[in-house]
């Protein structure tokens, strides 16, 4: 489609917006998968537009057709009425694929350091937000985009079908994991049974650390949640699934601000056993994918030795605390 401007005017044609109205165009970082551009119209309106890597580019089993997934939850986003960009154009099935969607106000969690006195207040309404994510189901479990195969009819189905891609990606890539690949498989099907007690299939976003979560500061008024950003990683699952990212490398035990606003909002935090081993489960997916991304991603020395210190043990414990509860 040509250098940046150009692809922005044919999008923009494509969507029904005037292609002449471009006055702007900016990458945005952030992303470590997409290309991410931000779109300036000369009436002032923002949009993003994502382009997924070529097909020869290296990733992840589950990261084909990830766009697919993105525009399912923005439509999710919409019916729950949780702020999130709203898709315009999807052209996930062109010979140059994309995402175009209406630009949300504000700036990252981590660029707008909320202070102590907004912090809590704003963790409130994340977790009014996340609830009502959690209120819109599925057709069935699994990544809406196809890219492991269709919906299963139950979360067990998908949540094996879901790791077994990624540990065959560990494989294929040659990932360093603190247990072998065949061991870490075995713990994983080891606490199979507690996937059972998952009878719903609901919107989960499964990237909402601070990066994606936008805040916005009003002219006049309090700061306030911007919108939920980047669910191009969104699968129909598991409501605990989201936990995971909401409390990175923590416990969301801890975030009592968040969970007040989730009950408030009809959240429902699972306990007892299972719901432990679950949780195990959803780290140990997570830490199982940062783990194994940074080989088709060519990361640097530095981000490399990140993941080795940081998330190499966080995985570790998963896996014994999986061993210990099943």
């Amino acid at each position: 489609m040509g250098d940046s401007w150009e692809r922005a005017r044919r999008v923009l044609a494509g969507a029904g917006l005037p292609p002449d109205a471009l006055a702007g165009v900016r990458p945005l970082s952030g992303g470590t998968y997409n290309t991410v551009e931000e779109l300036l119209l000369t009436d002032g309106s923002r949009y993003v537009l994502k382009i997924p890597p070529a097909p020869a580019v290296p990733g992840l089993r589950h990261e084909r057709r990830l766009l697919v997934s993105e525009a399912d939850f923005c439509a999710g986003a919409a019916e729950a009425g949780v702020p999130a960009p709203r898709a315009v154009s999807v052209g996930g099935d062109t010979s140059v694929p994309y995402l175009l969607m209406i630009a949300c106000p504000g700036e990252s969690w981590t660029e707008a350091d909320p202070a102590d006195g907004e912090r809590a207040e704003l963790r409130t309404e994340l977790g009014r937000q996340v609830a009502r994510l959690h209120r819109v189901t599925g057709p069935g479990f699994g990544y809406p985009s196809g890219a492991l195969g269709p919906l299963a009819p139950d979360w067990r189905t998908a949540f094996t079908v879901m790791t077994d891609a990624v540990l065959a990606d560990a494989r294929d890539h040659g990932a360093r994991l603190p247990r072998p690949v065949g061991e870490v498989a075995a713990v994983i099907r080891s606490a199979a049974g507690a996937l059972d007690e998952v009878t719903v299939p609901v919107l989960v976003h499964f990237d909402l650390w601070p990066g994606n979560i936008l805040v916005e500061r009003p002219a006049a008024g309090e700061a306030r949640i911007g919108g939920l950003i980047d669910g191009e990683r969104m699968f129909w699952g598991d409501p605990l699934a989201d936990f995971v990212s909401l409390a990175l490398f923590g416990d969301i035990r801890a975030d009592q601000a968040f969970l007040a606003g989730y009950a408030e909002a009809g959240g429902r935090v699972a306990g007892g056993p299972a719901a432990r081993a679950r949780l195990a489960l959803y780290r140990a997916y997570l830490y199982l994918i940062m783990l194994t991304e940074t080989i088709p991603r060519a990361v640097g020395d530095e981000r490399e030795r990140w993941v080795q210190d940081t998330v190499a043990p966080e995985l570790e414990a998963a896996l014994d605390e999986i061993g210990d509860l099943c």
